[in-house]
């Protein structure tokens, strides 16, 4: 009986994870197809503005340590690069090119999935691990990502990054231990949260541009996403001897799907857009297969 109650509340909370997303997610995809949504204003508000202060928000919490989770920064960088050198030698067995396959295989989806789910599986502590992880991903896509689809592209504006900017700030405020007065942190706070069931339902308005017409390689990107994560991951925790905490935050980022950022990049430097899109559009669909399996072996 004990197990069978266990069994019962632990489906109870992959549920209670994954509904919320999938929710507001189907909002954002029935409200954009009954009328059109343009989001390039929201979405730009939320790269500038509302994840930054997310970011910021996070990093400047008296919880927060960032020394705490170097072990999964590190395992998020060993992920990226080895889904892409994984990947690599795939593509000419696909008959893909690397420039338009590999980055959605490195770079998943620790923003606009990753942080709400994150909150809603493991809490407070769970999205400050995630924010963790975002930034190392975050930080590797504005660089290495854009070289790699285009290597004449100029990375100064990285400087210049919201984003960017946020993290320096907030990794010098985190080491130096400072705190920040109420009257600046409770809008700091209300901003960041605007940024999660903004990246939802702009995941959700994105859904109705699915295209099918590159199905195949939609399908194998969508498998190969997860796979190549969960194959790095498992291993890098058993080696470092992470903590069941620990390897439980770095398995569910290994399992994100690819990121929505990699079609805007390529759509960007005209590396075949469409292709992308069914790469990350059939990724996300299909996490709502691979992420609640993932959550019953790491809850």
């Amino acid at each position: 009986m004990t197990d069978s109650s266990d069994q019962i509340l632990l489906l109870e909370r992959i549920f209670s994870t994954v509904f919320p997303l999938v929710a507001i997610v189907t909002v954002g995809f029935l409200y954009a197809r009954k009328a059109e949504s343009n989001m390039s204003v929201a979405n730009r508000l939320n790269m500038d503005i509302f994840v930054p202060a997310l970011i910021f928000s996070v990093m400047a919490a008296k919880s927060f340590d960032l020394l705490e989770y170097m072990d999964l920064m590190i395992g998020s960088v060993v992920i990226v690069l080895g889904s892409g050198l994984i990947t690599l030698p795939l593509c000419k067995v696909l008959g893909v090119k690397p420039k338009t396959f590999v980055p959605p295989m490195m770079f998943n989806n620790c923003g606009n999935l990753g942080l709400p789910l994150a909150l809603l599986a493991f809490g407070d502590a769970g999205l400050a691990a995630a924010v963790a992880m975002f930034l190392v991903s975050n930080l590797l896509h504005f660089s290495l990502g854009i070289y790699i689809v285009n290597d004449q592209a100029r990375l100064r504006s990285l400087a210049t990054n919201p984003m960017i900017i946020a993290t320096v700030v907030g990794v010098v405020w985190s080491l130096a231990g400072w705190t920040l007065p109420s009257w600046a942190k409770t809008p700091i706070d209300m901003l960041g949260q605007i940024s999660i069931p903004l990246m939802l339902f702009s995941l959700g308005v994105r859904m109705t541009d699915v295209d099918l017409s590159n199905w195949r390689v939609g399908m194998y990107g969508a498998i190969l996403s997860p796979l190549t994560g969960i194959i790095i991951a498992i291993p890098f925790a058993l080696l470092l001897n992470l903590s069941p905490v620990h390897t439980a935050y770095l398995i569910l980022f290994a399992a994100l799907p690819p990121a929505v950022l990699n079609f805007m990049v390529s759509e960007r430097y005209n590396m075949e857009p469409h292709t992308v899109a069914s790469v990350v559009l059939l990724g996300n669909i299909s996490s709502l297969n691979f992420i609640p399996i993932t959550l019953f072996f790491i809850l």
